[in-house]
């Protein structure tokens, strides 16, 4: 798929702007702004980094997503007037006026943002964005930065779990939209389970801004508001041959539905006269597109029966019908006997297009039922889902924080009485190690002024899951994980579309062992620091020990 027109990516921008203004934030970010104002420190260098403590839903990595996003905000961060007024209204009234002129001329031409790539498997503990700049504007940006990767990640690391649980072959639609929190949950949740996996959406607006394929065709409201066959209107259809009179569709179909009865056996008393309609209705209005929800009354009785009939009065004037879709009851159980019948129509009435129809199922899926649709035997080749998908049940928060690491050139460190909160000082490099098979099997966090690590060459580090405990690895290949994407006021990576995000993440996970990516009880990935940086913590945690004296001392 090609990338947005610029007109698409306008309106991206644009969307940015109005969804995330910098206003977007929690109101400390300008207290503590303005505190450092006044010190006189707002425009110390410092640098921040963003990451998650745990791997989300119980599994073995995450996806990051959101950067797309977050260079949009970070290239038309500025506040206007009427921001600064309101500012100025919520702040304490000593608030120094020259303050909300500094807050007016603000913007991020002086950051510099350095990420791992959109789409990249990622796991717990590495600083997957190094945010560096002005201590005020860098401190301004958390609570955006965060909104913006916290749920695109983790929604598009349920996609991919969902496609894991799914296998290859099947396709998957995501249709939460009306199930999502919110419009701009729902327009997110779109955009980023396509790039976790799946390979379409209901959502129009997320077709229109991220060229999404998009799919639907009718709820059971449509069938069930129609009665009987008077109320379908027009009721002619012309032939795809050319021919110019219109064929009685109606006659047809109802020739065809004595037939199918016939064949399977089936009551014509128990046939909705309503359904029929409806469907007969849709197949006018678009006689290529034809795929109904089958089960408003009975899929046996009924909602089949009306289906073959009208598909094959379709194929007889030269159409391709799609399928059906199937949305409660035994999934499995009824796909298998719809795909039964339509092999019997195909060889009964040597109609070959009903060996290529589809079955959609839809009915509250879950990862855990996508998974057993691979255990049991069935025949739905697309598979709906929505609240599960976009709500992410099992873990409605990844969890990214956002801490600093340094102050003019100095390394700060967090240091909780919950050893998991604390954080890893110094401005860093992140270095991805791959094995002989290509498979990655640790990702090791070094200061940035260290030396990258050599394939081939051994190397001691010290995992973070252990606690003081060394190992020696040697990696085959090693891959730098982070690069500059905005500089100056600019961005410096190119701005890919949802599809070229989508084929990275398909790459990124082909390369991840299957041991990792395990949905259930997986094995843990490795995530390291380089022995320069375990003795940098060591110190400061020393450091701190004494340091705490410092009362005494004076």
């Amino acid at each position: 798929m090609a990338a947005p027109s610029g007109n698409t990516c306008g309106a991206m921008e644009r969307s940015i702007r109005e969804r995330v203004p910098p206003l977007l934030t929690d109101l400390y970010q300008f207290t503590m702004a303005y505190a450092y104002w006044r010190t006189g420190r707002h425009h110390e260098p410092a640098v921040f980094e963003l990451f998650f403590r745990d791997n989300p839903f119980g599994g073995g990595f995450s996806l990051f997503a959101g950067l797309h996003d977050c260079l949009l905000f970070l290239r038309s961060f500025r506040f206007t007037d009427e921001d600064v007024e309101f500012l100025r209204s919520v702040l304490p009234p000593d608030t120094d006026p020259a303050f909300f002129q500094f807050l007016r001329d603000l913007d991020c031409s002086c950051v510099t943002l350095r990420s791992v790539p959109e789409g990249t498997v990622v796991f717990a503990r590495v600083p997957l964005m190094e945010v560096s700049g002005p201590l005020a504007v860098v401190q301004l940006l958390e609570t955006s930065l965060l909104c913006l990767v916290n749920y695109a990640s983790l929604v598009c690391s349920n996609a991919a779990r969902f496609r894991l649980a799914a296998g290859p072959r099947r396709k998957l639609l995501e249709m939460g939209l009306r199930r999502a929190q919110g419009p701009d949950g729902g327009l997110t949740a779109s955009r980023y389970t396509y790039i976790g996996g799946f390979d379409l959406s209901s959502n129009v607006q997320a077709g229109f801004l991220f060229g999404i394929p998009v799919a639907g065709t009718m709820a059971h409201s449509y069938i069930t508001s129609f009665t009987s066959l008077e109320e379908v209107w027009p009721q002619t259809l012309v032939a795809v041959n050319g021919e110019k009179d219109p064929v009685d569709v109606i006659s047809l179909t109802k020739g065809w539905l004595s037939r199918v009865c016939e064949l399977l056996g089936a009551e014509p008393g128990k046939i909705s006269e309503g359904e029929l309609a409806s469907f007969l209705s849709y197949a006018i209005a678009y006689p290529q597109n034809f795929l109904p929800v089958i089960d408003s009354y009975s899929v046996g009785c009924s909602g089949l029966l009306n289906f073959c009939a009208v598909a094959l009065a379709l194929c007889e004037l030269g159409y391709r019908p799609v399928g059906v879709r199937l949305d409660s009851g035994d999934l499995c159980r009824q796909s298998v006997d719809v795909h039964r019948v339509f092999r019997l129509c195909s060889e009964h009435f040597s109609i070959p297009a009903f060996d290529s129809l589809i079955i959609v199922g839809t009915n509250n899926i879950t990862e855990q039922s996508m998974a057993e649709l691979n255990k049991k035997e069935n025949a739905i080749d697309v598979v709906g889902v929505g609240t599960h998908l976009v709500t992410c049940t099992q873990q409605p928060s990844l969890g990214c924080v956002y801490k600093l690491v340094e102050v003019r050139g100095k390394p700060k460190m967090k240091i909780s009485e919950d050893p998991e909160k604390s954080t890893v000082p110094g401005r860093k490099a992140v270095y991805r190690l791959v094995d002989a098979e290509g498979h990655p099997f640790l990702d090791l966090v070094c200061l940035a002024a260290e030396s990258p690590p050599e394939a081939g060459g051994s190397l001691n580090c010290f995992p973070l899951s252990c606690d003081d405990s060394c190992i020696s690895v040697i990696p085959a290949q090693v891959a730098c994980l982070r690069q500059d994407v905005f500089t100056k006021g600019q961005v410096t990576h190119p701005l890919c579309s949802a599809a070229e995000t989508k084929a990275k993440v398909q790459s990124s996970l082909q390369t991840l062992h299957p041991r990792h990516k395990r949905l259930q009880e997986p094995d843990s990935y490795t995530v390291a620091l380089s022995e320069k940086l375990h003795n940098l913590v060591t110190e400061i945690r020393k450091g701190s020990s004494n340091n705490r004296n410092f009362l005494l001392a004076n």
